[in-house]
């Protein structure tokens, strides 16, 4: 058993990454059951009454650890926080911002805070602010990032180096050969998100989640969101058009809402599909169960 299994009381150190809308609560469910660490996300939720409901659907449904993602620069975040630890979680994951306040916040009820790091200054200044562990996050993941980020495999062994914390492994990582890689490079567990949206429990379109198994290695691309905010996509013919609009302009016209609206009914007019790099080692969607036993079994 790693650091970080022993440290969110799970069998694997897997940690569910955060997807907005489609973190529901019954894939959460599916990972802790199946051994790993199951993560809902707060970042599109602006009801913190919603956020207990979902946490109370996940309890019916596993007695196994499984905890929730804080964005930082969410305005409600300091109240999400709260929520969390009135309902009992014992460990988090933080990104987009100073995880700080929420070490204040958290930390004199017990709670874990693991803090996402696109670089190795960030993950430092993580360490500094008291998290419990950093999750390393290369370029090739889906979702949010900045245009220059840097690889998986040069981003985990240097944070490793650079701080005394446990570090977690993050984009890229899809199966067993993945898993096993981010370990020799240093990390002492992984963070999975878009191997996770093709798995049978995943409330994702099945459009979405067959985009995944279709796409080939070099297949994602960034577009602009808004500013220096860029995202990994699936190649659609939206992402195409954003992508062709280098200002941005076309990605801050769609509404925010439109980004769960795609996800969940496959609109894929409505807004871009986020999937990283691994999407190129998917060929088929699975129950959550044999992803994770395929993915440990060393």
């Amino acid at each position: 058993m790693t650091v970080i299994a022993q440290m969110l009381g799970t069998k694997y150190p897997v940690i569910q990454g955060a997807m907005g809308v489609i973190c529901n609560p019954e894939m959460v469910a599916a990972v802790s059951q199946a051994g790993g660490f199951g993560v809902l996300g707060s970042a599109f939720q602006d009801d913190a009454d919603e956020l207990r409901r979902q946490i109370q659907q996940v309890r019916a449904l596993t007695g196994k650890p499984f905890g929730a993602n804080l964005t930082v620069l969410n305005p409600r975040c300091a109240e999400m926080a709260q929520v969390m630890v009135e309902m009992g979680l014992k460990a988090i994951t933080t990104s987009a911002g100073d995880p700080g306040p929420l070490v204040e916040q958290l930390h004199p009820y017990g709670v874990k805070v693991l803090h996402v790091c696109p670089s190795v200054d960030k993950a430092v200044k993580a360490q500094a602010a008291g998290v419990d562990a950093v999750i390393a996050e290369g370029g090739e993941s889906g979702g949010i990032q900045g245009r220059d980020a840097v690889s998986t495999m040069v981003l985990v062994p240097a944070a490793a180096d650079a701080v005394d914390l446990p570090v977690v492994a993050a984009g890229g990582i899809g199966d067993s050969r993945g898993y096993r890689a981010a370990l020799a490079l240093g990390a002492q567990g992984v963070q999975v998100g878009t191997r996770f949206i093709a798995s049978t429990e995943c409330v994702a379109h099945q459009s979405y989640k067959e985009g995944i198994c279709r796409a080939g290695e070099g297949d994602t691309f960034l577009v602009r969101r808004t500013g220096r905010i860029w995202v990994r996509v699936l190649p659609t013919e939206l992402a195409l058009r954003i992508r062709q609009d280098d200002t941005g302009e076309l990605a801050a016209s769609i509404p925010r809402q439109n980004i769960g609206k795609a996800w969940l009914d496959g609109d894929l007019d409505a807004y871009t599909l986020a999937a990283g790099q691994v999407a190129g080692l998917v060929r088929e969607i699975k129950p959550v169960g044999e992803i994770i036993e395929e993915m440990v079994s060393v």
